[in-house]
């Protein structure tokens, strides 16, 4: 397996930053976001509708490139999780992760022996088809493989120390719309609740060596978390970055023309 650059950059204490997408899963969405200087781009499956296929195409269009393609897949049952790797993902994040045992399936779903229980299929697309020595092929994978585990529940910030303490997982990241949901607060991301339960998780990943990740969805917001200590950071998505982009420009336009509808 290729060399996971954010899983290095993060190890060594250093912020990685990318994108989610959500929408617009074309063959040349990875390279565009590279181009834009990504380091990670993130294929969300647990809100999309978009099956295997579709994540195939956009892992081997994303493979080639100096950028880490990451799956969301929608829960954390075995076969949700290997397949994403099989077809070339270089990491996943896992929603909902709430206790300890569900982190340990994670990683046992997730790795090869001994770490876990991965099923064992080689010269596929996920080792670039490629024959070679088996063992270390497996070596490579468990050590390149990013795992970011979801916090997104008011029981997940509760265990988030035994999720955290997991050998395997590397990020702990919050899962904001959902947290405030589960914490009877949907939607009030300055609501002491909310902040409270944000601070504990991010104290618990630096406490245990683990990076705390985070979606920011403006410059100024993506600033304050750099600053409070987090370091998986994804900027938006590409529904929110089309429209906004687009908006600003139409109504720029508009205004300039003074043609409003």
């Amino acid at each position: 397996m290729r060399k996971n650059k954010v899983k290095h950059i993060l190890a060594q204490g250093g912020v990685a930053i990318g994108t989610n997408v959500f929408e617009f899963g074309t063959t040349g969405i990875a390279r565009i976001a590279m181009e834009a200087g990504a380091d990670f781009i993130m294929f969300d499956m647990e809100h999309t509708g978009w099956g295997i296929e579709t994540i195939r195409m956009l892992m081997a269009t994303s493979c080639a490139i100096d950028l880490v393609p990451l799956v969301r897949p929608p829960a954390v049952q075995y076969h949700l999780l290997s397949r994403p790797l099989d077809v070339g993902a270089m990491g996943l994040m896992l929603p909902m992760v709430e206790t300890e045992e569900q982190a340990r399936l994670i990683v046992h779903s997730a790795k090869y022996f001994p770490q876990g229980g991965r099923g064992a299929a080689f010269g596929f697309s996920h080792d670039d088809y490629q024959e070679g020595d088996i063992a270390a092929k497996m070596k490579s994978a468990n050590e390149e493989q990013l795992l970011i585990a979801l916090i997104e529940t008011a029981k997940g910030v509760e265990n988030a120390d035994k999720i955290a303490a997991v050998d395997g997982i590397d990020v702990l990241s919050i899962g904001h719309c959902d947290l405030t949901s589960s914490l009877g607060i949907p939607g009030q991301f300055t609501h002491p609740k909310f902040l409270d339960a944000v601070r504990q998780v991010l104290k618990t990943a630096q406490r245990h060596g683990k990076a705390a990740g985070y979606t920011a969805s403006s410059v100024e917001e993506g600033r304050s978390l750099l600053a409070q200590g987090f370091r998986c950071l994804a900027y938006s998505g590409d529904i929110s970055i089309y429209r906004g982009a687009l908006n600003q420009a139409i109504t720029a336009l508009r205004d300039t023309s003074g043609c409003h509808p």
